[in-house]
């Protein structure tokens, strides 16, 4: 009797469960027969006014709004590059040096032109190498910073090709797919030291730096040398050889170039910011025709406040100076010179013994 009462209660309990999952259902099929789609999910379709308020224009205009979330996104990804005249100038140098050397590095004509000098972020550069290719790491000794070289496969094959020996005329012949050999990345390494040594005498009218080359990675993850998020520069050089030839890219980070960066500021060789020269010189010269009062003072005493305020027409103050004590001589609060008072044509005179030490 005991089960028969269990079991009842039991299925009382998973009735009134069936009952509510029931009541549940027709609610849901009621508010989809009201909406007019049956089992279909609800959609809403957005009208022109939401779409361009979501992309950020303007009403009226059909032009970007400044403070559009969507392009504040898009332009967080940016590097704003910051204008560096004299570092323009470095590379236009750099490109006639380059010219001359790898003339005479490679034994046959070489031209060397700059296409373009950009501000990149360092993550986003090693994403975009292409591969393969060969990267240098070089270190700037005397700013304590390093900087990337990146030669493209064609460069490689084309330098190999013509040191050694490759006819004119001939383009150079690429086997992409394989690791570059010790003789090949032995004389990418001999180039790269030019490019270097040509790089350090392009700076050296501007700040005397040595660029020294340190290792050549070929993966770029092995080439890190800044944060992912760091600012550079980067400038690509086109390298023609006759029919061969390839592409050249220097990387130098802006912390690399922090060290000289009020020299790359400057518009031309030798300016100085908010000075004048001209005018200093003018300014120096009419100072020494300034005339300045000069104090002579023969004696300093302490006297309390009380004995001032007790001071009278006819009162005395007695010094302790002589007619041979020695007196200073002060320009404000500046004490000048130290000499001895006389008299000069019916005028009281000092004359200077020596200079005033002054204490710092």
């Amino acid at each position: 009797m005991a089960d028969e009462k269990e079991m009842s209660e039991d299925e009382k309990l998973a009735a009134e469960w069936a009952a509510m999952a029931g009541d549940d259902k027709a609610g849901a099929d009621a508010a989809a027969s009201e909406g007019g789609i049956g089992d279909q999910t609800t959609t809403r379709v957005l009208n022109q006014d939401e779409i361009d308020s979501l992309l950020g224009f303007d009403e009226g205009s059909g032009t970007d709004s400044d403070s559009s979330g969507i392009q504040a996104i898009v332009n967080s990804a940016l590097v704003s590059y910051e204008r560096l005249p004299m570092l323009e100038v470095v590379f236009d140098r750099l490109v006639r040096m380059m010219s001359t050397s790898l003339r005479n590095f490679t034994s046959d004509n070489v031209e060397v032109s700059l296409d373009n000098i950009t501000s990149i972020r360092f993550g986003d550069y090693l994403n975009s190498i292409p591969l393969p290719a060969m990267l240098s790491v070089f270190k700037a000794e005397e700013w304590d910073n390093y900087g990337l070289l990146v030669v493209d496969s064609a460069l490689i094959y084309s330098v190999v090709d013509v040191l050694l020996g490759g006819r004119r005329g001939t383009a150079a012949m690429r086997i992409e797919g394989r690791p570059y050999t010790t003789i090949e990345r032995n004389l990418v390494e001999r180039m790269v030291t030019v490019v270097l040594s040509d790089l350090s005498a392009s700076f050296d009218p501007l700040s005397p730096v040595t660029f020294r080359f340190d290792r050549l990675e070929t993966n770029p993850r092995f080439a890190t040398i800044a944060r992912p998020a760091n600012a550079a520069i980067l400038a690509r050089l086109r390298i023609d050889m006759e029919d061969r030839g390839g592409r050249l890219e220097l990387l130098l980070p802006y912390a690399t170039l922090e060290p000289v960066r009020e020299l790359l500021l400057q518009m031309f060789m030798g300016e100085k910011f908010g000075r004048d020269s001209i005018w200093e010189g003018h300014l120096a010269g009419e100072l020494w025709n300034t005339e300045v009062q000069m104090d002579a003072v023969l004696d300093e005493v302490m006297i309390s406040l009380r004995d001032v305020l007790n001071w009278q027409v006819g009162s005395r103050v007695l010094l302790n100076a002589t007619p041979v004590s020695n007196v200073e001589m002060r320009c404000g609060e500046i004490p000048m010179f130290v000499g001895k008072m006389g008299r000069t044509g019916g005028n009281i005179a000092i004359r200077i013994d020596r200079q005033k030490k002054r204490k710092n």
